[in-house]
């Protein structure tokens, strides 16, 4: 067999290739993947499209046609995972991150896009096409504890990507977890601390084809202290080459000081970031490593914005004399421990600082949980502590724990029985009979108001930091509307103390997943939240109303809390309650704080994003320490001198420097917007219908419809493949359904039979039909890069140039590929081609060199990541 420059052959292990150069006994070819040097004995010719048009040899449309809809599924695949088995409606900027991810591999990106706008869909849209392709096999996934069980779920539940959950009783050096298991999530909280070898093991093991770091920002370090546990353990599998692929995930890129910022991008490409140099000379190249979009740019695929503006009411309550008697004893009673706090080494006065801070959180909570935490005070200064710190301990052991408000507290409490105050004893039996004197509590009784006024006869999401205000108002709320009415989510998944109509308590436990689930599916009208418990959670289904039962000390937890509703999937306006008492300091901080909130702001208004997004930024850059000060001191400053001490406090929040470096950050990354849109690709699912249908049709094989689902047997030559079954019933091209087991019925790119269709169409050896039915003719490209040196996930696309014979040059079209799938997907694929008139092979010759002239002429327009990008034409559908 003698072969040529430019002939087309096929390998038995790298598939089909064109030949650059033979020589005596070998032959230097052309693959997917690169240059490969082949025996002349390995190679089995092929018959190219020219050879096909010179020779007359026409085939059957259908073999054709789907050759060509499986090149062009391809192709459109590998850019954009837009064929994944997502159950999810796709969005263009979900499509777009795919994309830019996915241009280049190995691949190191930081996705930063705010809140809400599908991590995990971006996540599984990546990981399709590489998994399907074989590119990456073995993932690490790396979250927060509470995240761990949601990336299991969603990726299994969308997308049928199984993941292993890392338990730290599976990983022994006997049992080599890291090597048996290739898919994994794991809590980064468990594996930062080097327990028993694990690090080692995780360094020995075969590496990782992609790492995925979800809420990233936790990768801490500081120019003058130690990298946070995290970071070193990332840093080392980077290091130490043990992860090819790695895309990080973060809400709130900078954290404000700029040497953490650049180490944590310089974690990802050191070729182009070091904390070490100024913010001018890398600022430049963020948009080569970092992308944000926000919700107020993002759309559907017809360019509607997804997001409307979040409204909030601020509603106000008064005290009781009971409740002002009480507030005022608590605080005369804080302001006495500060005073003694300052008597105190700097460590005793730290501790009893915290213990007090702590305090007036959970008072301004409510008076439940202040009081359930004044009487276990109590009960330590009582009895011996030993016992109740072991019990303590034995909870918080393990760095999974999910600790609520009063947990944090009692764990502080449990670390000294140092005094608070002198005489400390006669001042908390005060308190607490003071305490006990409040019957009801006034700002409950104001939101059962709300309920009734602003939100009547909705669903209605509650957030509080603290599981003893979280009972009350559950107690109030069966009170008022039944003991079926509501359920919670909290870090322990139990909840005590819960009054029931009956007037009986009971202690409640509901997994988080039931809980929202319970709420989602509208069973319960309300569901109570606390912050330990909500991270993670979807609770967008059913409803767009929340009310914040207690303000947090950081604005950025509000934004946060309205996440949970304001997220993809949610189709209203969300409305926001906030209830407050004018009368209070914390109240009266509160009011500086917005205004200082309002006109940073403005100062962002002129910058091209969203103000409301950048303002999020901005409070991600900046110090719980700058609120925990605020709310806290607030207590000790006279009414007269609250505003100047909060200008000197507030100084360092939201300066200039921040609006700047936000400003900058983002007016330097990459992001998807409403120009991008006529690229992407307006296509899902159902297109891949009529290429399945013929594949089956094409190997003898019947198709049973039922609405828009199909069964049939599957044909002899598809079995080959392990997990191929042999029949399949209630396929469905489309994202739209519903049940346990959905993920299994949905088909696409990924679905064992339609991969096994896709190469049974590659295999085809056909070039040249003739199609009757239509005037349009089309020529079918495969575009690559000829310089190979540099590794990708993309290497070679596919193109077309369609065209009618009455029509000139100038009025011929290039179609990317998921236009050209549109095209075919109307035509008619006969199995024979036995009607044939064949034109003359001047003809078709001329028509091949016109459609390589414009393709490249147009080959800028398709965007593909090639460096230097080449073409050749491989199939002809000539119509009438």
């Amino acid at each position: 067999m003698a072969l040529a420059s430019g002939d087309e052959v096929l390998h038995g292990k790298f598939g089909q290739g064109i030949v650059e150069f033979a020589k005596d006994e070998t032959v230097i070819v052309r693959f997917v993947h690169g240059l490969e040097e082949c025996s002349l004995s390995s190679l089995e010719k092929l018959a190219t499209l020219k050879s096909a048009i010179t020779k007359g040899e026409f085939y059957p449309p259908a073999q054709v046609i789907t050759r060509a809809q499986a090149a062009c599924i391809q192709s459109a695949n590998d850019a954009w995972g837009v064929f994944s088995r997502s159950r999810i409606n796709l969005l263009p900027h979900q499509l777009w991150v795919c994309n830019q991810v996915l241009k280049q591999w190995p691949a190191r990106y930081m996705v930063a896009d705010d809140v809400g706008l599908g991590k995990t869909i971006e996540a599984g849209l990546m990981l399709w096409p590489l998994l399907s392709k074989g590119l990456v096999k073995r993932v690490l996934i790396l979250c927060p504890a509470s995240l761990v069980e949601q990336w299991q779920f969603r990726l299994r539940d969308m997308f049928d990507i199984r993941l292993t959950r890392y338990s730290t009783e599976a990983d022994t050096p006997k049992a080599d977890f890291w090597n048996t298991h290739s898919q994994v999530v794991a809590s980064l909280p468990t594996l930062r601390a080097d327990n028993k070898g694990r690090h080692q093991r995780m360094l020995e093991a075969e590496p990782w084809d992609l790492l995925i770091v979800d809420e990233a920002h936790h990768l801490n370090t500081e120019e003058k202290s130690e990298p946070t546990q995290g970071f070193q353990l990332v840093e080392s599998l980077l290091e130490k080459e043990q992860v090819e692929s790695c895309i990080f995930f973060t809400g709130t890129p900078h954290r404000g000081k700029s040497w953490g910022f650049w180490a944590l991008m310089n974690l990802l490409r050191p070729d182009l970031f070091d904390p070490n140099k100024s913010d001018e000379e890398q600022i430049i190249h963020l948009r080569e490593a970092l992308i944000r979009n926000n919700k107020s740019l993002v759309t559907d695929m017809q360019g509607n914005k997804l997001f409307k503006p979040v409204s909030v009411f601020p509603e106000v309550y008064s005290y009781s004399p009971e409740e002002a008697q009480f507030y005022q004893l608590l605080s005369e009673f804080i302001t006495g421990g500060k005073a003694y706090a300052t008597s105190l080494s700097s460590q005793g006065g730290r501790q009893v600082m915290l213990v007090l801070i702590a305090m007036q959180k959970l008072a301004s909570s409510s008076v439940a949980a202040i009081r359930n935490t004044l009487r276990k005070r109590l009960m330590r200064l009582r009895a011996s502590s030993a016992d109740i710190h072991h019990g303590i301990q034995s909870r918080i052991d393990g760095s999974d724990i999910l600790l609520d408000g009063e947990e944090k507290l009692e764990v502080e409490l449990a670390k000294s029985m140092m005094a608070i105050m002198e005489h400390e004893m006669p001042h908390l039996e005060a308190l607490v009979e003071a305490a006990d004197q409040v019957s009801e509590d006034t700002k409950i009784l104001r939101i059962l108001g709300v309920l009734e006024e602003r939100f009547n006869g909705r669903n209605v999401l509650f957030f509080t930091e603290y599981k003893t205000t979280q009972a009350a108002l559950m107690s109030a709320l069966m009170k008022q509307y039944g003991e079926d009415c509501v359920t919670f989510i909290n870090g322990d998944e139990r909840l005590e103390q819960v009054q029931l109509p009956s007037g009986r308590f009971s202690t409640r436990s509901i997994g988080r997943a039931d809980a929202a689930d319970q709420f989602n599916e509208g069973k319960v009208r309300f569901l109570i939240s606390t912050e330990a418990g909500g991270e993670g959670i979807d609770l967008q289904h059913r409803c767009y109303s929340l009310i914040h039962v207690d303000l947090p000390w950081n604005p950025m937890r509000l934004h946060q809390r309205v996440g949970r509703l304001n997220r993809y999937g949610q189709k209203n306006a969300v409305d926001v309650v906030t209830i407050r008492n004018p009368d209070t300091v914390e109240s009266r901080i509160w009011d500086k704080l917005n205004d200082k909130l309002e006109r940073i702001t403005e100062a962002l208004g002129s910058a091209m994003d969203d103000p409301e997004d950048l303002l999020q930024l901005v409070l991600g850059m900046s110090s719980s320490n700058v609120f925990t000060e605020l709310f806290s001191g607030a207590q000790s400053v006279r009414a007269d001198r609250l505003d100047s001490w909060f200008d000197d406090k507030a100084t360092t929040f939201g300066g200039e420097s921040a609006i700047d470096t936000i400003k900058s950050m983002v007016g330097h990354t990459a992001r998807f917007d409403l120009q991008g849109l006529k690229d992407i690709p307006q296509i899902d699912l159902p297109a891949l219908r009529p290429f399945f249908e013929s594949m089956l049709k094409l190997a003898s094989r019947r198709v049973s419809r039922e609405g828009d689902a199909i069964t049939f047997k599957t044909p002899d030559a598809w079995l080959n493949l392990p997990g191929v079954r042999r029949r399949y019933e209630g396929l469905v091209f489309s994202r739209e359904v519903t049940g346990r087991d959905a993920s299994e019925t949905v088909i696409g790119v990924g679905h064992k039979a339609f991969d096994q269709a896709m190469q049974k169409a590659h295999g085809q050896q056909v070039s040249l039909c003739y199609l009757p039915e239509t005037e349009d003719s089309l020529v079918l490209f495969q575009i690559y890069d000829q310089i190979t040196e540099k590794a990708g996930h993309i290497r070679e696309a596919v193109a077309g140039v369609k065209f009618k014979m009455s029509e000139p040059v100038e009025n011929w079209e290039v179609l990317g590929d998921w236009r050209v799938i549109d095209w075919l997907n109307t035509l008619k694929a006969e199995t024979d081609g036995d009607h044939v008139v064949a034109p003359e092979v001047s003809e078709l010759t001329t028509q091949l060199e016109q459609a390589s002239t414009l393709l490249g002429k147009n080959l800028a327009t398709l965007g593909l990541p090639f460096l230097k990008p080449a073409f050749r034409p491989v199939l002809l559908l000539k119509g009438k």
